[in-house]
């Protein structure tokens, strides 16, 4: 399975939603980088990403986006194939 690397904060309800989804489709472990604890954090998934908002989620190299970008990838069915990628 592919490794997914979340960039969070604590109380961000789409943060919970997309790893909630992200376990439902069988990923075990989430490698979490909380951008409210670490600021530089923040801005190294700014330069990445190009978006300031969380969650962003990557799987693999791949920039998957939000949670709704992660929504909209699993309903269109791939989600499943990058996670095994």
């Amino acid at each position: 399975m592919a490794a997914v690397k979340m960039y969070t904060t604590l109380v961000c309800p789409y943060c919970v939603r997309a790893k909630s989804l992200l376990k439902q489709r069988g990923v075990e472990q989430i490698e979490e980088v909380r951008v409210d604890l670490d600021p530089s954090q923040r801005d190294s998934m700014i330069q990445l990403t190009g978006r300031r908002t969380v969650p962003q989620i990557f799987i693999g190299d791949t920039h998957v986006g939000g949670c709704d970008d992660l929504i909209a990838l699993d309903q269109r069915g791939g989600l499943q194939p990058l996670l095994q990628a």
